[in-house]
């Protein structure tokens, strides 16, 4: 079976699209450099004697604008690559054998784009977040990965650790030297140095750092907002308090502590285990105290809620601290009831969540202490204290809910900071399993052999960037969008 190339027969039509496209950006880049060098500047609207406006055109303006079209140009030619792939599949190449890989993903993102614009105004902020182009670009960055992540036992054609010694090192295209009846027959992105695809492996990367970053972040957050509330609020020895440890743990070196909390000592002392115990409790917290400040004067609905909150959470909450098979664990780890534990963690993937709710609470405290002493001045919260509202009923439903929009941006900022961290921690080969496909492994098992094979390292870097790239600009449109309000 012959190998494939990156275009296939879609290189004919595309690939001059996609060049014209790029010599055009060059070009008005360069050019727009050059004039603002010399001193010429953009067009600027003038005011005709009757009191119409039109506007004076410049160099600059037709630099821009073949800069503006090239863009338009480019993404025309990436659809045609798609949409060309999903009917083609390997005809297309590398390029199109992997669109017609992803066509859930491509048929769930139309869908999701197309609902979710068409009914933008009923829709809050998510819904404005379409009148941003940088938003939306950033949007459909990540929710490419989160798809792709959600389709990957679909999309993936070979197992994220299944082994072709014949594949070790192949270059992206080689077909499988003898496949089996309803194996797929090439490697996409050609095999790693222990003969696995690279392709699957990226796919099912995506789902090990989305099922991780996006909770720990979420987790992190609920830790910072209980904490950063009251200690806001209130002020005095508390704020102090708290303040101080919270500034305690960033006096560390991030990656420092991130080596303390995973070395085998650290680990067979419990101590993460421990941390979970306390950190996984700020949940239960957080919707007793939401639910019992919102409810009081109405006791039965507040006690059904408080109620819930306690039972499914303490459930919840006791199975994610306990493992009793596991026989290294101290003994208050294991007193729980098998029956009753409704899930384990894996060792290795509890420090790692861990470590990351513990290293990102206490930037998002002193976060939310800021928003809170602000915020906390203002009116409304002094209406609030004088129609006889209690404390945590005026931080949770009338000073939160103001301080949404810097909490939104920061949360997208801070699960792209997570995905770095996790990524590091997969290339230096900590807290993760080391067959895990997870991007930072990838990369650290393909940078060994960097200049003379790049296959296996450049793609899960490409992933992880344009996952953070996304994240930032989803973050960047929501800010844009939020100042607007």
């Amino acid at each position: 079976m012959e190998p494939l190339s990156w275009s296939g027969d879609l290189g004919a039509f595309i690939n001059p699209i996609l060049l014209l496209a790029v010599v055009l950006f060059v070009a008005g880049f360069v050019s727009n450099f050059a004039m603002a060098l010399v001193g010429i500047r953009p067009g600027e609207m003038v005011v005709n004697a009757d009191h119409t406006l039109s506007l004076h055109r410049t160099p600059v303006d037709f630099a821009l604008m073949a800069m503006k079209y090239a863009v338009l140009v480019f993404a025309i030619g990436v659809a045609g690559y798609i949409i060309g792939g999903m009917i083609l599949a390997e005809r297309g190449g590398i390029l199109g054998g992997m669109a017609s890989r992803l066509t859930p993903v491509w048929i769930s993102m139309a869908a999701l784009f197309a609902v979710s614009i068409v009914f933008k105004r009923k829709l809050g902020l998510y819904g404005k977040l379409f009148d941003s182009p940088i938003g939306m670009v950033g949007f459909a960055l990540v929710m490419f990965w989160i798809l792709a992540a959600a389709f990957s036992g679909v999309v993936a054609p070979h197992g994220a650790i299944t082994v072709i010694s014949q594949m070790r090192n192949e270059v992206p295209g080689t077909a499988l030297p003898s496949p089996a009846e309803g194996q797929y027959a090439w490697y996409l992105l050609g095999g790693d140095n222990l003969g696995r695809d690279v392709f699957s492996r990226v796919i099912y990367g995506a789902f090990e750092v989305l099922k991780i970053a996006p909770l720990a972040t979420l987790f992190a957050f609920m830790v910072g907002v209980t904490l950063g509330l009251p200690a806001g609020y209130y002020g005095g020895r508390l704020d102090t308090i708290i303040t101080f440890m919270a500034n305690l743990v960033l006096a560390f070196p991030v990656i420092l502590l991130f080596y303390l909390l995973v070395t085998p000592e650290i680990v067979a002392a419990g101590i993460p285990n421990y941390l979970s115990m306390v950190l996984f409790i700020f949940p239960i917290v957080f919707f007793v105290v939401l639910f019992n400040s919102r409810f009081r004067t109405d006791p039965p609905r507040r006690n059904l809620l408080v109620g819930g909150a306690i039972a499914i959470g303490g459930l919840a909450y006791l199975s994610l601290i306990s493992n009793p098979s596991d026989p290294n664990l101290p003994l208050i780890f294991r007193l729980w009831p098998e029956v009753l534990d409704l899930f384990d963690i894996p060792g290795n993937l509890l420090i790692v969540f861990v470590s990351v709710v513990f290293v990102n609470s206490p930037t998002v405290f002193r976060i939310v202490r800021g928003i809170v002493l602000d915020i906390k001045t203002r009116d409304y919260v002094a209406a609030g204290q004088t129609r006889g509202e209690g404390p945590w009923y005026i931080m949770l439903w009338e000073i939160l809910p103001n301080a949404r929009g810097p909490l939104i941006v920061d949360f997208c900022l801070r699960i792209g900071y997570t995905t770095i961290l996790l990524g590091t921690l997969g290339f230096f080969g900590l807290g993760v399993s080391p067959e895990s496909p997870d991007w930072g492994s990838t990369i650290n098992e393909g940078r060994r052999l960097l200049t003379i094979y790049p296959h296996p390292a450049l793609p899960p870097a490409l992933a992880l960037m344009s996952l953070v790239l996304g994240l930032n600009l989803l973050a960047d449109g929501l800010r844009e969008e939020s100042l607007k309000d």
